[in-house]
């Protein structure tokens, strides 16, 4: 029987469960290949919004079918025995979010794939430095002007940082054989090679032709780990032993600073005030959820407290990413209703806080509440999710500190004033409410070649050693198997780019990117592609890296059963139901810094430019 055939058949028959089952699956394929061609030809964001979304629907579900690999073949063991409290809330590490598969998305556990596994092996040498990560670093990224981002603000840049230090970490680079890069003779880098320690790896049994995989030191749930750690050590460091509370001083700042803890969340690494302003503001958050709380529940304990505020707090967090960062950083008109469906469904959020869910369908009425799906792989973050988040051009090099009561210029400083041991300095002499005036008024920078932070290019580690994080960048990606840019677009269904003309608008970028990769197109980095590539409009990134983002994106809230089937009163409160869908980022600055509402009157989304004082 044909799809057809069935379907005409449905009209004059009772058909059995199977039978739907295969007709549902026909037209769920038409749906997708019709999709992915329409896509091909046209391209979603050149639709009218109502078919543009009906499209993205379409590559949604395609990329779940064919881009989800897992390269372990074998079922994670579980570590240890699952408790009451497992089944109602988060555990430090990660486990037990699939009751059924224990270590599932837990930390320590490998990173997955979202490119076939006979596609996903690293690079070797000679190609892994070919061309040269510095040349590339210093040909193609180093930063001459500054590029700013106009639509956004630097708080959307901390805010990504803050969230991959949630998502993923490969924990310390191994000392031992590190990678040597050649550098050229007019090159000032003090040391020659530059070496660049590598990711430790785990390669995979002899014969079985699978790639080696690489471990997510932090946990790959969205359960706002880079606040609470992956280790009950640190959480019980964390914690006050009151009412629920995370430690924090007599002025609601950090009790302590992180660059002095080598086993930080994300790492100890890259800390800087950015970080530091979003850590205090959502712990402060932690604390006022628990509040709210103790006042509903005044006999629950300790724990009892805490547990249900880090879920509450977990759920806003992803859900002021997913509905406000993402409409700011993609500005598309489609992408404004198609994020806000993420969560709320095409239903609208109005009809959803009016009647609750209308359907069972993730589409109609969101994907919270929704069914609990891992699609065609265990879930887990992706090395290829890792690579598209490389996005370092967002920062500035440089910042101009401001007064939020009257606009004027307190203090002018460059990314290392901000960054490192140098941090504290900086949160003990400067007012929050003025540094978060400060990151919320001024731009990013734009995520394209020619924009790198210099800084970064000669990033100084808290250890006292130098690294080139654009050539880091430039290398990780190759050495954890990514493909490059014009092989990942076609694993993604997309055409290849033929000509560097083609890849960038820039002709002087186009002679540079032929230079460099000498003439050819198909040895372009996926990083650099992307950052080459004219983004849709509206859009802060690419295109190719949006494909990724949009599989991905829905994923982590699809797969996790406290997004999923245990998003519920019986698990996080009404209270706590009611708290996640009434807040919003400005909500939550204002709530602790309420010194903010001049300069956030008016402003729809927290994450683009707040309106400037003027004294």
């Amino acid at each position: 029987m044909s799809w057809m055939e069935g379907v005409k058949h449905a009209f004059h028959t009772r058909l059995t469960r199977k039978e739907l089952v295969v007709i549902k699956s026909k037209l769920s394929r038409l749906f997708v290949n019709l999709s992915t061609a329409v896509d091909q030809r046209v391209r979603w964001d050149r639709l009218p919004t109502p078919l543009g979304i009906l499209v993205l629907i379409g590559l949604k579900d395609a990329l779940r079918q064919q881009n989800l690999h897992d390269p372990v073949a074998a079922p994670l063991p579980a570590s240890e025995r699952l408790t009451a409290n497992a089944l109602v809330a988060r555990t430090a590490d990660g486990s037990f979010n699939d009751l059924a598969q224990p270590r599932m998305g837990a930390a320590g556990t490998h990173f997955g794939r979202n490119v076939p596994l006979d596609r996903a092996h690293p690079e070797t040498l000679p190609d892994l430095m070919t061309p040269n990560p510095r040349t590339v670093s210093r040909e193609l990224l180093t930063r001459d002007e500054f590029k700013p981002a106009s639509t956004l603000n630097v708080l959307a840049a901390a805010w990504l940082q803050f969230e991959t230090r949630d998502w993923f970490s490969h924990g310390p680079s191994e000392v031992e054989k590190p990678w040597e890069v050649p550098l050229d003779d007019g090159d000032p880098w003090p040391e020659r090679p530059m070496r660049i320690r590598r990711t430790p790896r785990i390669d995979a049994p002899a014969g079985s032709g699978l790639p080696p995989t690489f471990a997510n030191v932090e946990t790959h749930w969205w359960d706002a780990s880079q606040l609470y750690g992956s280790d009950a050590k640190f959480q019980h460091m964390l914690r006050s032993g009151t009412d629920g509370k995370l430690q924090l001083t007599a002025e609601g700042m950090l009790p302590f600073d992180p660059t002095q803890f080598p086993d930080a969340p994300g790492g100890i690494d890259g800390w800087w005030v950015g970080l530091a302003l979003l850590h205090t503001l959502f712990m402060r958050e932690h604390n006022a959820v628990c509040d709210r709380l103790k006042s509903e529940f005044p006999t629950w304990s300790d724990d009892d407290l805490f547990d249900h505020a880090r879920l509450i707090v977990a759920a806003l967090i992803a859900k002021i990413h997913t509905v406000e960062w993402t409409t700011a950083i993609l500005g598309h008109p489609t992408l404004q209703i198609g994020m806000r469906a993420n969560w709320w469904g095409l239903a609208t959020e109005r009809l959803h806080r009016l009647v609750g869910r209308i359907s069972s369908s993730e589409t109609v009425s969101g994907i919270p509440g929704s069914a609990t799906d891992h699609y065609t792989a265990p879930y887990s973050m992706t090395e290829e999710f890792v690579a598209v988040y490389r996005m370092h051009p967002l920062i500035p090099d440089d910042y101009e500190l401001r007064s939020a009561t009257d606009g004027s210029v307190t203090r002018k400083c460059t990314l290392r004033d901000l960054a490192g041991t140098r941090t504290q300095g900086v949160l003990d002499q400067v007012p929050m409410t003025d540094l978060l005036y400060s990151f919320g008024t001024a731009y990013p920078g734009a995520i394209t070649l020619g924009n790198y932070p210099r800084a970064l290019q000669v990033l100084e580690k808290i250890d006292g050693s130098r690294i080139d994080l654009a050539a880091i960048d430039i290398l990780r990606v190759r050495e954890r198997g990514v493909p490059r840019y014009n092989e990942f677009r076609e694993l993604l269904r997309l055409p290849r780019v033929e000509t560097f003309e083609a890849l960038t608008d820039d002709p002087v970028m186009a002679r540079k990117l032929k230079e460099v990769y000498a003439g050819d197109i198909d040895k372009v980095d996926l990083m650099i592609g992307m950052y080459a590539e004219r983004p849709p409009e509206g859009f802060g990134f690419s295109d190719t890296a949006f494909r990724i983002f949009i599989v991905m994106a829905t994923r982590r809230l699809k797969s996790d059963r406290f997004f999923t089937t245990d998003y519920t009163p019986g698990v996080y409160t009404q209270a706590g139901l009611d708290w996640i869908a009434d807040n919003t980022m400005s909500t939550v600055l204002l709530r602790h810094f309420p010194g903010l509402a001049p300069t956030l009157r008016g402003v729809d989304n927290a994450f683009a430019p707040w309106a400037r004082m003027e004294g």
